[in-house]
């Protein structure tokens, strides 16, 4: 049993749905489990569409929402589906027409909630996932939509809720063996989720690669393959970068550290289900199928580089605070780190001394709610437009002279934080945002000079 997971650019058209089934196929003796996100760029439209009728603009909205039904009829049409009367034209029809109720009470309360938001953009997995099934069906699949909002229970921390494991491996056991077991194939929507009441929720952005991990996990699933439009984990961004290479083989963790510090090839909470059953994971690319990918596992084999991979993250907001009176008292970090967890803000890179902290948010939401507590404690120093670059590789804290290529790399630029020491596996450090092409084409070029030819192609 495997469970494939397609993102947007995989459903994104008629043509690259069509590339899907011929994908699945290729794979129905492996018993797969289908996971598909919304058609590209629909859930920001939705979005879109709830934040203009809640500005009291309702007939601007409703146009916005036309141009999204007439593109998912379009496709659906452009496949043979839709054209009449049939299941899948009518499951539109009632999404759409359902979406307008939305937006009339929207522009008529002028109040968007996190609760409606994650209603509204619900339905564009639904939509892609309905016409999915009727495509795999016209190909000769045996597909049967599935409903994710009976399988992926979850608190009611709407727009990022978490998922309570017991109730979801439970409901995914109790839904989808059976249809398995029948000879279908389940198509399963990324996502989304619902609380114990039956409100629905999205458990994050990109969370249709965390959905994939908690059923492949739950079910016990030989393989979760990632669907994508690259080729794999690279060496770096090839948009940075041409030079990068793919990475054949990547640990759970140097992958859940690279995907958490900006590498945007998964989601990071997908590593943790995966990792708990030990299941492996392979990132593959719906455009070339023909690719081998990158295979992520439990451990991977010793590689001769010592840096594996380079990320990095951008528009970060570095926080410094001091206090001069929390010399040799205790307590200092967990009165900063409360006034964090209090705006649920999460902190990316620290850097302590005895009287100082400094610190780095990428959500700057809640930023001067932030620093308004933060001032009672000590000054606090606010500098914006920063960009974080972690160089991830497996056992980087016991390799001598990491830090020679990497500095000697950087010796021209100016580096605000360094964190090396919490993590084994990586180095991490904090520069002006205008220089990150300059020092990410360096170190690459340093660090990938030459490269292990069994780990890197």
């Amino acid at each position: 049993m495997i469970v494939c997971k397609f993102g947007g650019t995989s459903v994104q058209d008629a043509e690259a749905m069509t590339r899907l089934a011929q994908i699945i196929s290729a794979r129905c003796k492996q018993q797969p489990i289908i996971v598909a996100s919304a058609m590209g760029k629909t859930t920001n439209q939705l979005l879109e569409v709830a934040q203009t009728a809640a500005k009291g603009k309702r007939q601007e909205a409703l146009d916005l929402l036309a141009k999204i039904k007439e593109r998912h009829l379009r496709e659906a049409q452009k496949l043979g589906i839709a054209v009449t009367e049939d299941w899948v034209y009518e499951t539109i029809n009632t999404y759409f027409k359902e979406m307008r109720d939305l937006v009339k009470g929207l522009a008529a309360l002028c109040e968007l909630t996190p609760r409606i938001m994650d209603a509204i953009a619900s339905y564009g997995e639904r939509l892609s996932t309905a016409i999915l099934t009727q495509v795999l069906e016209n190909n000769g699949m045996p597909a049967q939509l599935m409903d994710a909002r009976q399988c992926i229970i979850t608190d009611d921390n709407f727009t990022r809720a978490g998922v309570l494991f017991d109730l979801t491996d439970r409901a995914i056991v109790e839904c989808l063996r059976p249809v398995i077991k029948a000879g279908k194939i389940p198509v399963f929507q990324g996502f989304i989720g619902r609380t114990g009441s039956g409100a629905t929720t999205t458990i994050g952005r990109g969370g249709s690669d965390y959905t994939a991990a908690i059923i492949g996990a739950a079910l016990e699933a030989d393989d979760i393959q990632i669907w994508t439009d690259v080729d794999g984990i690279m060496t770096t961004d090839p948009r940075m970068v041409k030079e990068a290479r793919r990475i054949r083989v990547i640990s759970f963790d140097e992958a859940a550290e690279l995907a958490y510090f900006g590498a945007k090839v998964l989601h990071p909470a997908t590593i943790i289900p995966a990792v708990r059953k030990r299941i492996p994971v392979h990132v593959l690319n719906s455009y070339r199928p023909e690719q081998e990918g990158t295979l992520i596992t439990e451990e991977a084999p010793p590689c001769e580089n010592p840096v594996k991979a380079i990320a990095f993250k951008s528009g970060i907001t570095v926080v410094n605070v001091a206090s001069t009176r929390m010399l040799m008292a205790y307590g200092f970090l967990k009165k900063i780190f409360e006034i964090f967890d209090h705006y649920k803000v999460p902190v990316d890179v620290v850097s302590t001394s005895e009287v100082s902290v400094s610190l780095t948010v990428d959500d700057a939401s809640a930023l001067w709610d932030i620093i308004t507590e933060l001032k009672k404690i000590g000054e606090v120093n606010v500098e914006g437009s920063k960009s974080i670059i972690c160089c991830v590789g497996d056992n980087l804290k016991n390799i001598p002279g990491v830090l020679s290529i990497v500095f000697g790399a950087l010796q021209d630029l100016q580096i605000q934080m360094i964190s090396q020491g919490a993590s084994a596996i990586n180095i991490t450090f904090v520069i002006d945002d205008d220089r990150l092409p300059e020092a990410v084409r360096g170190l690459h070029d340093a660090i990938f000079a030459r490269v292990d030819p069994h780990i890197f192609v």
